[in-house]
């Protein structure tokens, strides 16, 4: 396959792998530590992902999952040690809430694939994870230790992944610019409401998302807290009220 991410190093020991060339616009992070690496998520498992992985380190990669949707856990299969939390742990055994004809649908809009690559053998990724990651765990790469934080609202186990020695959050899709979700079964508008609460708390330097533009201010956290308060406040912070647009976000409800 041709080269399907592109690799920006953010600095000496962190780095993105995104896939720009598709409207999703994932971002992969790769946070190099003394003695271990930590992989947030693995994307659309479109490319080799492992490949580009060995290429920045030699460490022991650990793969750890911001949630278990499809564009998130697409190269897991490439990695052998993966940790996600206990709420989404049955949707890698086998009970994802989408299907495959959904997720290929979603996967082929304004999609450049890459040399090689074949939709039909293209599938949801299933495994039984190495370790279920619980709010307040802790990754310790040897000298870098990074903290996950339970953070439901866009799915039931979403995980944002703090590092509070540098300020830096790793979003995922609590927080990202663009049409934020949380019209699907599987959502929880005023879960989400709580999270952003609880992540707006944070000391934040630095918000890396899962998605489109990057790095974020932590002004982000308080615009999209304060839009979802605004949105409980008139009653509207339910499923079935459409899209609620703001300046710079919106959010499907």
């Amino acid at each position: 396959m041709d080269n399907w991410f592109s690799i920006e190093q953010l600095n000496k020991d962190t780095f993105v792998l995104s896939e720009w060339r598709h409207w999703e616009e994932t971002h992969c992070y790769l946070l190099l530590g003394k003695t271990h690496a930590l992989l947030i998520d693995t994307g659309l498992g479109v490319g080799d992902l492992r490949a580009q992985v060995e290429q920045l380190t030699k460490l022991p990669v650990f793969v750890a999952c911001t949630h278990a949707h499809w564009d998130h856990i697409g190269g897991h299969r490439q990695f052998d040690r993966y940790g996600v939390h206990p709420a989404e742990q049955n949707w890698l055994q086998g009970s994802f809430p989408l299907s495959l004809a959904f997720v290929k649908q979603q996967l082929m809009r304004d999609f450049s694939p890459p040399k090689g690559f074949d939709l039909r053998e293209y599938h949801i990724f299933q495994g039984k994870p190495n370790r279920l990651l619980q709010d307040g765990d802790v990754i310790d790469l040897g000298d870098r230790q990074i903290m996950a934080l339970h953070t439901p609202g866009h799915s039931p186990g979403h995980l944002c992944f703090w590092e509070p020695d540098r300020g830096i959050l790793y979003s995922g899709d609590l927080i990202y610019e663009g049409i934020l979700y949380a019209n699907f079964p599987s959502t929880d508008p005023q879960a989400y409401l709580c999270s952003l609460e609880k992540i707006a708390a944070l000391p934040l330097r630095t918000i890396l998302p899962g998605h489109h533009r990057l790095p974020l201010a932590p002004q982000s956290a308080l615009e999209i807290r304060d839009g979802l308060r605004a949105l409980h406040t008139k009653g509207l912070l339910s499923q079935g009220s459409g899209l609620q647009t703001f300046e710079n976000w919106s959010i499907l409800l």
